[in-house]
């Protein structure tokens, strides 16, 4: 059963090395493998990325003490990182944490820059594709979407 939780500093490596498995074999599907290495080639810099999910509300999705997946919003309801390990897709966990995240934030809208893997997903949850935009890494252009979330006013 998988359990989520907030984001502890010493989370940080493990999440790294996640993200960078999880692009590796997930996005292949969807990205060239020079626009892979270009997305994920360099070491992870962990102190700032524990700076940014310390700025962020962040969460941390385990399954019997091994973390699975993670996630983290800034208060403007910036949706700045989602990803689930390779054997755990499919298994409502980035919905979870989507979800989570979305209720710790609040706000009138939430936006992300959502891959060309991620899309569906994003688009299941009510995001709509604002434009498609090309990110350059380390050289190599790689696709991406920005995607907004409007959240109707209750009532």
């Amino acid at each position: 059963m998988v359990q989520l939780r907030a984001y502890a500093p010493g989370d940080c490596p493990v999440l790294a090395a996640l993200f960078a498995e999880t692009v590796r074999t997930v996005n292949a599907a969807d990205y060239t493998p020079e626009q892979i290495e270009a997305w994920v080639g360099e070491p992870v810099d962990v102190n700032a990325w524990d700076r940014s999910l310390r700025a962020h509300t962040a969460i941390v999705a385990e399954e019997a003490g091994r973390i699975v997946g993670f996630g983290d919003m800034d208060a403007s309801g910036y949706l700045d990182r989602l990803y689930v390990h390779r054997d755990f897709q499919r298994q409502g966990i980035a919905s979870a944490l989507c979800a989570a995240l979305e209720a710790a934030v609040g706000g009138p809208r939430f936006v992300t820059h959502a891959s060309l893997t991620a899309r569906p997903f994003f688009e299941s949850r009510g995001y709509r594709v604002i434009r498609a935009q090309q990110v350059v890494r380390r050289g190599v252009a790689l696709t991406n979407f920005v995607m907004e979330k409007q959240i109707e006013p209750a009532g």
